[in-house]
């Protein structure tokens, strides 16, 4: 028994001995290779670039004379004439409209007739008060007949001036039977016809000047409360969107119009061409632009917890870090924010997925470039 003993103890000291050397020969293997190297993770890159966002809001309105002039008589009479209709063209000093006559005809042919007698006094007065005063130097007269005659001279030239202001005065009522426009324009709206009884101050036609036009709006409370006095317009017309010019907002109306409960905005035209006549429709774009922002294509937003954030990468190490960013607006393919980045960083927009703080990326050419590289050189 002591003989299988000695024989099993010389096996079990070669197996020992084999084991030893293949794990000697298998560590002396693992220092012969080389650990092997972390790669840069390839990411799609882009720089960030500050900008403006514009909204266009649409509004339809009307082009409208800037001034509309009330045409009326200064006298009251019933209407004779009225020659010009609505649509008609006036020049300045062109008849409107005429009232009968014959009472201010009247009224100038009495005051032709006072006046002739006025006259006929005063030349009367002066000869007796030069005859007294001629008696008095001699002392043929009296004081008190001297002073009589002197007073009477003084009332007749009073009475002659007055007579003179009525002819005058009959004059002008006799010129104000015809209604003449001192302004050049088109009439919009006509409101008497011949045989009527107008009064002093009532309108008889609307003419619109041909100074400037205006396009008018109705536009909501809501938009009023923005920027839009400074906004830029451009109108157009709605049948033909090519005829455009530009204006800027005149007048805004103080109260809103009790049925649609909007505000009529007046928008003066700068150079409004010839297209754009009274009456027609058109469209006001209002170009709204914002402060300066930042747009990122949306495939580069990810999240950071409950927070929006983008991965930084850093230009001197190649590393990326995540950084919270503030959305001011999603669009289909890209993402205005309000801040969170600064012009000239450069974010990654493509690979987002499996980055961690810290890892070193290697940012792609751009598709532009690839294609170039991949095409062969000509020959």
């Amino acid at each position: 028994m002591s003989a299988i003993a000695t024989r099993r103890m010389p096996g079990t000291g070669l197996g020992r001995a084999a084991m030893i050397v293949l794990v000697a020969t298998a560590l002396a293997s693992c220092r012969d290779e080389q650990a092997p190297q972390v790669q840069d993770r390839p990411v799609g890159v882009v720089t960030v670039a500050a900008g403006q966002f514009a909204d266009d809001l649409q509004l339809s309105g009307e082009i409208q004379a800037e001034k509309d002039v009330g045409l009326a008589f200064r006298i009251g009479g019933r209407v004779l004439d009225r020659p010009v209709n609505v649509g008609d063209r006036l020049t300045a000093g062109q008849v409107v409209a005429r009232l009968e006559p014959t009472l201010e005809q009247n009224a100038l042919t009495a005051a032709l007739a006072a006046l002739e007698a006025a006259r006929g006094e005063v030349t009367t007065t002066r000869n007796t008060f030069a005859r007294q005063e001629s008696l008095m130097a001699q002392g043929f007269t009296t004081r008190p007949r001297f002073d009589q005659a002197q007073r009477a001279q003084e009332t007749a030239q009073a009475a002659l001036e007055t007579a003179e202001a009525q002819v005058e005065l009959a004059r002008d009522r006799l010129s104000f039977t015809e209604l003449r426009t001192d302004v050049a324009g088109v009439v919009t709206a006509r409101r008497i016809e011949p045989g009527e009884v107008v009064q002093p101050g009532q309108v008889v036609a609307q003419v619109a000047r041909d100074d400037d036009r205006d396009a008018v709006f109705n536009v909501p409370a809501a938009m009023l409360a923005g920027h839009l006095a400074d906004a830029k317009i451009r109108v157009a017309l709605a049948d033909a969107p090519a005829v455009t010019a530009y204006g800027t907002i005149r007048e805004v109306a103080p109260q809103a119009d009790p049925v649609t409960r909007t505000f009529a905005v007046r928008v003066g035209l700068q150079n409004p061409p010839d297209a754009m006549r009274l009456g027609s429709t058109v469209v006001g774009i209002v170009e709204i632009s914002t402060a300066a922002i930042i747009a990122i294509p949306a495939s580069a937003l990810t999240q950071q917890g409950r927070s929006p954030a983008v991965w930084i990468v850093d230009p001197v190490k190649s590393t990326v870090s995540l950084r919270n960013v503030d959305v001011l607006r999603f669009d289909p393919d890209t993402v205005i924010l309000s801040q969170g980045l600064e012009p000239g960083e450069t974010i990654v927009s493509a690979g987002i997925q499996a980055l961690h703080p810290g890892q070193r990326v290697r940012p792609l050419p751009a598709p532009g470039q690839q294609a170039a590289s991949a095409r062969p050189p000509r020959p």
